[in-house]
Parts: structure tokens; sequence; C-alpha cells
């Protein structure tokens, strides 16, 4: 009796040892093995970007103000923050440089003002919150956040939604805070040439091509596997008062869902409207089973140069996979990886 109950414990303890080698020594599924830590992922525009138009001097501008923006993205998740904070993080450090077409570097309209965009959406919850046309923030985004979090709307626009800001504490700035020569030249070279917004016998606007879209945007997938997507931009040079592009509307240049995907756009937002590419880049891997690169790019490669628009996207999904697409010459662009070292683009490389 002994000798029977001494050789079932001796096959427990072999069992045991089995269940122990398998655990440790068998490959984890495909999603456990591919997912990151964190991912992070900005844009600072796409458009004619050429390095034969870009001096030395600015080029080094640009890759120093990318690397920023990621290292202050990337330090919210390192240290275990959401994905939805560091999206703001790095759009902030964007809205605060003049070099992009963001917060202090908002391009002006028709009638030499600045008028803002940002959106922000939580992939977790599916809640979003943009502003648009408001004049006289200089965080945008920081704003949209407030409206998710503080709202109960998704969407407010001009002196409804800086009437909100004061209610929230917003500090405000004078108009001029935006004003740099550059884009007040841009502002004078489109009124000149008819530029950048071309009105057609049947009332169709038509945008020329020659032109960057500076809009900012970053997506994040965090610690805690949630995806978040941010956009802000001061829109189209010489645009008309009022005109809202697709980057606070919901769907179009911004979207989050941790089902699928973070993206966040930018170029030719009346396109990006018509189309819904951000929500469509995700619906394509949820409802049709396409891999983030394979949606993306017959979002961006297909549908969007069909219907005659320009521009790009970044995207993050679920897994920690990456794509950056743009049917331009050139996007300003960077990402990270938990463990790795940042990687900054501008033009096609």
């Amino acid at each position: 009796m002994k000798d029977k109950y001494s050789g079932l414990l001796k096959f427990l303890i072999l069992l045991l040892v089995i269940i122990i080698a398998v655990w440790y020594f068998v490959p984890r599924t495909e999603k456990e093995t591919a997912m990151p830590k964190y991912v992070l992922v900005i844009h600072g525009g796409a458009g004619t970007i050429l390095p034969e138009n870009m001096s030395a001097e600015r080029e080094a501008a640009y890759r120093e103000a990318l690397g920023q923006a990621l290292a202050a993205g990337e330090d919210v998740l390192k240290a275990g923050g959401s994905s939805l904070d560091a999206v703001s993080a790095a759009i902030l450090v964007m809205e605060d440089s003049p070099l992009f077409n963001a917060g202090k570097g908002a391009v002006f309209n028709s009638e030499g003002i600045n008028e803002l965009d940002a959106a922000i959406m939580d992939g977790a919850t599916l809640n979003a919150g943009a502003v648009s046309g408001v004049q006289r923030i200089a965080n945008p985004v920081l704003l949209a956040r407030a409206v998710m979090d503080n709202s109960g709307h998704v969407m407010l626009v001009g002196a409804g939604a800086e009437n909100f800001a004061k209610e929230q504490g917003f500090e405000f700035v004078e108009p001029d805070y935006f004003y740099t020569d550059y884009r007040w030249g841009q502002l004078q070279k489109a009124k000149k040439a008819g530029a950048v917004i071309l009105e057609s016998d049947d009332d169709l606007i038509f945008l020329n091509k020659d032109h960057k879209y500076g809009t900012v945007g970053a997506v994040a997938l965090d610690n805690h596997g949630n995806l978040a997507a941010a956009t802000s931009t001061g829109g189209l040079t010489n645009k008309r008062y009022g005109r809202v592009g697709d980057t606070p509307i919901i769907g179009a240049g911004t979207y989050a869902d941790n089902n699928s995907c973070a993206v966040s756009g930018t170029g030719t937002g009346e396109y990006f409207i018509r189309a819904t590419i951000a929500r469509n880049i995700c619906a394509l891997m949820e409802y049709k089973g396409l891999s983030l690169e394979q949606a993306a790019e017959v979002m961006v490669h297909d549908v969007l140069i069909r219907m005659g628009g320009d521009g790009g996207i970044i995207a993050v999904d679920a897994a920690g996979n990456i794509a950056l697409k743009f049917n331009t010459t050139g996007m300003y662009r960077g990402f990270v990886v938990a463990g790795e070292e940042p990687v900054i683009g501008i033009y096609k490389d």
C-alpha cells in the first residue's frame, strides 16, 4: 500500500513539473507576445515636405521639437500613466511650439484671425471631447479634455467653448499670442495667389496641393492596455471664417477604441470628414478582420486618393502595432516603443 501511494505521489510531482515547464517555456499567444508595455506615436502634419525646400537648421528644429514631444509623452507612460495623459502631454509640446500649425503656431483664417480646433478620445470608454473655433486658448487639447471629462457633451464651439473654458478656470491669452511673422506672411501670399482655398463656379471648395497641413496628433497604448488619440490644429491658411475641419470631428480626424485602434489624421479635412477616415480604419479591423497596416493602407492610399484628398494618419492598435501612412511627399512623425530608442521621420524614407 505504501508503494502504491509513493508511486502516486511521484506521478503527481512529475505532472506538476510538466505543468510548470509548459507555463514557462511554451510560447504565449500572439497577442501576449506582440503587446509591448507601451507605445506612443505622434505627427506634426503632412504635405509638400521636400529635403530641397528645408534648411538644415529648420529640419533640426523640427526633429528636436518632435523628440521633445515624444519624450514628454513617454515620461507619462514610463511612470505608469494613462494613454490619455500621454497624448495630452505630447501635444502640449507641439501646441507650445511656433513650428506646428496648432496652438502657438496656428495659421490665420481669411479674416486674419486664429481659430483653433482639438479633440481627444478614450479608447477604453469611447468617451470623447472636442472644441472648435476657439481664439484665446493656448492649449486647445486641454480644453477638449475638459469637455470630455466635465461637460457631459462631446463638442463645444466658438464662444460657447470659451465660456465653458472660463467656468473651468482656463487662462486666456491675447490674440497676438498666436502671431508669428511666418504665419502672417503665409496668409498674405495665400491671399495674393488665391491659394489654399479656391472657389469654383459651382461653389465647391478645392484646395491648393502645394502646401503643408500642420495639424499635430498623438496616439498611445499604455501599460494597462488602453488606447487614446488626440489631435490639435489651426486649420487651413486663408480658410473661411468659421470653417471646421476633420480634427474635432470624432471619427473623421480622431478616433480611439480598445477593440481596434487609435487614429489621428492630418490632411484635407473635408475629405477626411466625408470618408470618416479615422473610424473606418478601426471599422475595417473590427468588421473585416484587416490588420492595422492593411486598414490604414486602404483608407490613405485607396479611398482618400480616389476622392481627391491627401494627407496622412498615425495609428496604434491594441497589440501595439504601429501604422504611419501618408500619400504626400512627407509627414512630420515619430514613435517610441517601451525599451527602445525613439524614431523620428520627416520625408518618405
